[in-house]
């Protein structure tokens, strides 16, 4: 959208009775297509174009979005956010970014912008391809199908303040689910992948066979018995135990009071050594942007330096209420208040390969698939379903399946162990992870 256009509704809203106000335009084209056994069985395409406007009245704020772009409908827009802040609760906190916050200058090159455009004949060929190599493993029975597809958005943001800032992203995914087996002795494998450059996708060949070679892998699956061994996450699901950590240190979290961590900034919380980064400025980052949601200038930076936490994740209300600083993590959509989110996390490796880790583990549970976590976010005490493989002397053994794994997250943080395979997946991304005792619940 024009800059000028969102600048002519920030004034509108100012004549209107606002005392700051900003707007922000979102655009987005995607196309996907699915398969199943061999045949087309969908195929879906999108366009959308939306305004969002967000107005403050003294301590009051309110928000709208509206698809309706034109001058009437901006109008409109503008006049009922308006009416909206007049009525709303006071809030302290409200308010746009400090100014001297703001991003300026020009933006970041991230390259996450590929102008390829993947019309449906390429992407039913990929998605054909995906699911014939995953059929093609010897043990697959059927197929839960393959697709894939392309998008690109755009995002632009203008504030009273003075900030304008823009940028544009493309994503392309592929992906193969398979079964194997028959009956009750049936197992689920996939894999996908998604990139912001389609020359950075993994072949369809490859990824068809990890999702046919993992649901192979899986048949005959045993039930164990309850006990207390070391767990290994493997590298592609590892970033879910961080996921925790990241929702303890936001802001509102913190400054609500309901966070296990919140008395723990500036202290030790992982081993020596482990560090935590989170960079918005990766080259071709799925999390990557030139600044954030408010307009603030962001950076990348070690949340865990050498296993101590260093800072809360810090939007422009929470900072306030904290008495610091924002952070430059305010993530949002059009309507509402920002919240809080990460860029693209990274759990520096250590120096041992996931083989390595079982053989200084001796026998216990490699976690290669997790569901229904469960966390009390006061305490930290955390739990979730697996199932992955049972190992001894350094060696899978037999697939395991329908165990829990359970710990207090604080113990857990402080006696993780990274590998050394660390692989970028998306915008969270950590090498396997050894703990050395977790309590297992199984039959």
């Amino acid at each position: 959208m024009d800059e000028n256009l969102l600048q002519d509704v920030v004034a509108a809203a100012l004549k209107a009775g606002a005392d700051s106000a900003e707007a922000a335009f979102a655009e987005r084209a995607a196309l996907s297509v699915t398969v199943r056994l061999g045949d087309l069985e969908e195929v879906e395409r999108e366009e959308a174009r939306d305004l969002g406007v967000r107005v403050f009245i003294g301590q009051r704020q309110a928000s709208v979005s509206g698809s309706d772009i034109s001058a009437d409908g901006r109008a409109k827009l503008v006049e009922r956010v308006v009416a909206m802040a007049r009525l709303a609760p006071e809030d302290p906190y409200a308010g746009l970014a400090p100014v001297d916050r703001l991003a300026r200058g020009a933006p970041v090159d991230l390259n996450v912008y590929d102008p390829t455009e993947l019309g449906p004949e390429a992407l039913e060929a990929l998605a054909l391809a995906a699911e014939n190599a995953a059929r093609a493993v010897e043990g697959v029975t059927n197929s839960n199908g393959g697709s894939a597809s392309w998008s690109n958005s755009g995002w632009r943001l203008v504030t009273s303040a003075g900030f304008s800032g823009e940028y544009r992203a493309s994503t392309f995914g592929l992906s193969a689910q398979c079964i194997a087996g028959e009956g009750a002795a049936m197992e689920r494998g996939g894999e996908g992948r998604a990139t912001r450059w389609r020359e950075d996708l993994p072949t369809p060949e490859a990824i068809g066979a990890e999702a046919g070679r993992r649901a192979v892998t899986s048949l005959n699956a045993r039930k164990i018995a309850s006990t207390t061994a070391p767990v290994i996450f493997e590298n592609r699901l590892a970033t879910s135990l961080l996921g925790p950590l990241i929702g303890a240190i936001s802001g509102p979290s913190v400054a609500r009071g309901v966070s296990f961590l919140k008395d723990k900034l500036g202290q030790r919380i992982f081993a020596e050594g482990v560090t935590l980064s989170d960079d918005p400025h990766r080259v071709r980052g799925l999390g990557s942007s030139p600044f954030d949601d408010e307009g603030v200038a962001n950076q990348p930076m070690d949340i865990i330096a050498d296993g101590v936490l260093t800072t809360w994740l810090l939007n422009s209300s929470s900072a306030r209420q904290l008495g610091l600083q924002t952070t430059g993590h305010a993530s949002r959509g059009l309507a509402g208040p920002p919240g809080v989110g990460p860029s693209n996390l990274t759990l520096r490796p250590g120096t041992k390969t996931q083989a390595e880790l079982m053989k200084a583990a001796g026998k216990g549970v490699l976690v290669t698939s997790m569901f229904g976590p469960s966390l009390n976010a006061n305490t930290g005490d955390w739990s979730v379903g697996c199932s992955g493989f049972w190992f001894e002397d350094g060696e899978i053994a037999y697939p395991v399946t329908e165990i829990t794994v359970a710990g207090n997250l604080i113990d857990i943080y402080g006696r993780l162990v990274p590998g050394s395979d660390l692989e970028f997946r998306g915008a969270s991304n950590a090498p396997s992870i050894l703990v050395d005792a977790l309590a297992i619940a199984g039959k």
